[in-house]
């Protein structure tokens, strides 16, 4: 009950941040960080304790918010616009991201020089969670300006894919660190890698299937909205303990193929706002815990690797858009992308939810 409470109190505080973010012109997931952060300082000062810790995250976060948030994303995703770009968006989001994932570790690994207390699987790990995109902040801006379809698009399939495989290659390096799971080395690993990913992709897809078939049976609002919250949690929980394959990468084949089905279907206005809340929810929820946990003595102790972990992010980054970018544009049938929306890729690439 008391989880409850503060949960209940955690969302009236993202509702009186959201006007002071907007008035300040911040984003609104940064301005919820620096709030939870200053909370959280002010209440442990007075000597209360928010009972909230790093280690209560793992279950919140991967079995929880981020597959609300891959399924939402998902199905708002329309198949035509994806399809248009879809060897790009996967480009960007699978061989791409796994390079920046080791540029960045390399970069941050050589940065610290401390390979006894950061060795290379840790900084493999870091360059993993730090490369994965989130330009939910800068499509709030799109929506205002009326920018191109396709900026959004590409920034927004990258972003879900890249989430996806984020979380599959993090739990396989992880396995890989501990040598859990009997893990033959990096070929194991490799293999292992392709088998949670596609497994999972399997699963939702078929579930996916099965979620169109009921749309067409139930043409309603309620059973419509209900359908698409009972997918989204059986995606992840039968990928993840009846299968052993990645619940992230079935909540997303499972929400694209529900929302392409949910819009030939004439979906209801209902379910759009319903899920609209629950990524409302889920997000104001990770992001105000994030700054809740972040500590002065953090700031104190790590500066210099942070500093060195954003630099990191910010060259990798700019590698991808400007050098790695180019070769699968020279492709028949592939549109460029010209300097200016290069740029656009580049400073909405921030990290976000994975990380």
């Amino acid at each position: 009950m008391s989880t409850l409470v503060v949960f209940a109190g955690l969302l009236i505080v993202a509702l009186l941040v959201e006007p002071l973010a907007r008035r300040l012109h911040l984003p609104f997931s940064a301005t919820l960080v620096i709030v939870g952060f200053l909370g959280s300082e002010l209440l442990v000062g007075f000597g209360f304790d928010t009972g909230l810790r790093w280690f209560h995250f793992t279950n919140l976060i991967l079995n929880l918010f981020l597959p609300i948030l891959v399924f939402e994303s998902a199905f708002n995703l329309t198949a035509r616009e994806v399809l248009k770009d879809l060897v790009c968006i996967l480009y960007l989001a699978i061989p791409v991201f796994l390079l920046a994932s080791i540029l960045s570790g390399t970069l941050i690994y050589f940065g610290i020089q401390h390979p006894s207390g950061f060795p290379w699987i840790v900084a493999l790990l870091t360059g993993t969670l730090l490369s994965a995109t989130d330009p939910a902040t800068v499509l709030e801006v799109f929506k205002k300006i009326g920018a191109p379809s396709r900026l959004r698009v590409l920034l927004q399939g990258e972003s879900l894919f890249n989430d996806a495989t984020a979380v599959v290659l993090f739990t396989t390096l992880l396995s890989l660190a501990t040598m859990s799971d009997d893990l033959n080395g990096v070929s194991g690993s490799v293999l292992e890698f392709a088998r949670v990913s596609l497994g999972g992709i399997l699963i939702g897809s078929l579930l996916g299937v099965v979620v169109a078939l009921m749309m067409r049976v139930f043409n309603n609002t309620i059973p419509q909205a209900i359908i698409t919250l009972t997918a989204a949690i059986f995606s992840v929980y039968l990928a993840e303990h009846l299968f052993q394959v990645s619940g992230v990468m079935s909540a997303l084949a499972t929400g694209l193929i529900a929302g392409e089905a949910y819009r030939r279907r004439g979906g209801s206005t209902f379910t759009g706002k319903l899920w609209e809340l629950n990524a409302y929810i889920a997000g104001a929820l990770i992001f105000l815990l994030v700054g809740v946990t972040i500590t002065v003595q953090m700031f104190i102790s790590q500066w210099l690797a942070m500093l060195i972990g954003i630099g990191a992010v910010l060259v990798t980054r700019l590698l991808v858009v400007f050098v790695l970018l180019s070769p699968i544009l020279w492709l028949p049938r592939i549109a460029s992308i010209s300097a200016t929306h290069r740029s656009v890729l580049f400073w909405g690439g921030s990290p976000g939810v994975v990380t």
